[in-house]
């Protein structure tokens, strides 16, 4: 093979040229992933064989690990979209926040829904919401648009079962459970820096919401819509199960060696956790429903998370390839001492990010990458992913479909969406950093 030092200069060789297939060529993220995999093991001097194999065991191995969670999460995802739930759950959180805090209330509605749901899809779902507050609240878009969509992207990017940071937890090896709790410590803070940032910077724009609804005329019309508890029900269930499960794995062993202990590491698998969540979302479908649920709704969840899966496969091809890399070995002789610590992690996930536009992608790739090292630099890996997911928001712009979501939604005009939105997300990716960095003291 290669020295080490040949093979970092080919790994920014093939990270440019995933940055620009993506962006600039538009060619499909799983086509380049594969593609670049084969050529980097090639180019370093692997046995062509042995590339093979290693492209075949990445893909295989990340599908076993997480492939039935990413499937189970987006069609609880998108059951819960069909019914309504994700209304029930803003009408909760407005409740408690007040009315004459709107952008409060989306800021935190999102920050709850797209922990199962993709943050593209929750601003579709949200936006007739979104709107029909800033109706009746007299709040202006401008404010109400860039809320929403912040709470949205921190959970998005940094908090299990969203496909994103999950696929980070299996490539690095690192505890779900884990991940869900340093993920909900950074990003509530970091959607609350978004929050304020839309009424900073969008206070000076004032945006009509564009409709006659208000908030009061979307409940009063709509047919049916599920209780609060059963509403929350499928998303907070595998996150608890999860949780105590990681709780249980602690050397001081809380819940004793016993059938309790057992009990909960099968319960809080992501796989069981996952698959409860889902059986919890069908109790919010209509019975007349229920059919059209398990079959429609389900299935079309299933389509959804294919392109997931090949993606996140893929990262495992890539990553499987680096690890055979001699760049490892290379990186832990002369940058281990570099002290770069979580700071690296976050760089390449942003770099990745600005540049192609993906945030699932920039997450994929930079712990494809990361994984190798994760020894040698010395990471905690539950909070490296975390981390990776705080730089795949920075920043967000004209190649991410999600400020075209955002500003085409929210009535924003895009010279002023680059002003209010693009730059909140510079702003709550660095807070996001900023959480990890502190965090990393302690853990």
């Amino acid at each position: 093979m290669v020295s080490g030092s040949l093979a970092l200069v080919f790994l920014l060789v093939a990270v440019a040229l995933i940055i620009l297939a993506t962006g600039r060529w538009k060619v499909n993220a799983f086509v380049v992933l594969i593609g670049v995999a084969f050529l980097y093991g090639l180019a370093i001097g692997m046995p062509a064989l042995d590339v093979v194999k290693a492209v075949r065991d990445g893909f295989g191995g990340t599908l076993a690990s997480i492939g039935i969670v990413i499937i189970a999460g987006t069609i609880m995802g998108y059951i819960l979209e069909k019914t309504g739930a994700a209304l029930v759950m803003t009408r909760a959180i407005l409740g408690l926040v007040g009315r004459n805090r709107a952008p409060l209330a989306m800021n935190m509605a999102g920050y709850v829904v797209s922990i199962p749901v993709f943050c593209d899809s929750g601003y579709v779902i949200m936006s007739p919401l979104n709107k029909a507050l800033s109706a009746e609240s007299g709040t202006s878009m401008s404010i109400m648009g860039v809320a929403l969509a912040t709470g949205l992207y921190a959970t998005h990017t940094m908090v299990p079962p969203t496909p994103g940071p999950l696929a980070a937890a299996g490539t690095l090896n690192a505890d779900v459970g884990m991940v869900i709790l340093y993920g909900l410590i950074v990003s509530l803070p970091a959607s609350l820096v978004g929050l304020a940032w839309a009424k900073f910077a969008g206070r000076k724009y004032v945006i009509s919401a564009g409709v006659e609804e208000t908030y009061s005329d979307l409940i009063k019309n709509h047919e049916r819509l599920p209780g609060t508890f059963l509403s929350f029900l499928p998303l907070l269930l595998p996150i608890v199960l999860i949780l105590l499960k990681s709780l249980a794995g602690f050397p001081s062993k809380p819940f004793g060696s016993g059938a309790l202990a057992a009990a909960l590491n099968f319960f809080g698998d992501p796989v069981t956790a996952l698959m409860l969540g889902v059986l919890a979302s069908l109790l919010l479908v209509p019975g007349k429903n229920l059919g059209t649920a398990v079959d429609k709704w389900m299935g079309q969840g299933i389509k959804d998370a294919a392109i997931i899966l090949a993606i996140t496969a893929a990262g495992g091809s890539f990553g499987k390839v680096l690890a055979a890399s001699p760049m490892k070995v290379f990186i832990a002789d002369n940058m281990a001492g570099m002290n770069l610590g979580i700071l690296l992690p976050f760089l390449i996930s942003a770099a990745l990010k600005t540049a192609q536009g993906s945030s699932t992608v920039a997450i994929i790739t930079t712990s494809a990458i990361m994984a190798p090292l994760m020894t040698a630099l010395g990471l905690n890996p539950a909070l490296t992913a975390v981390t990776i997911g705080a730089g795949s928001m920075v920043v967000s712009h004209a190649n991410d479909s999600y400020f075209w979501v955002v500003s085409q939604f929210a009535n924003i005009p895009v010279d002023v969406a680059y002003k209010i939105y693009t730059s909140a997300t510079a702003v709550v990716g660095g807070a996001a950093f900023l959480g990890c960095l502190i965090l990393s003291l302690f853990v």
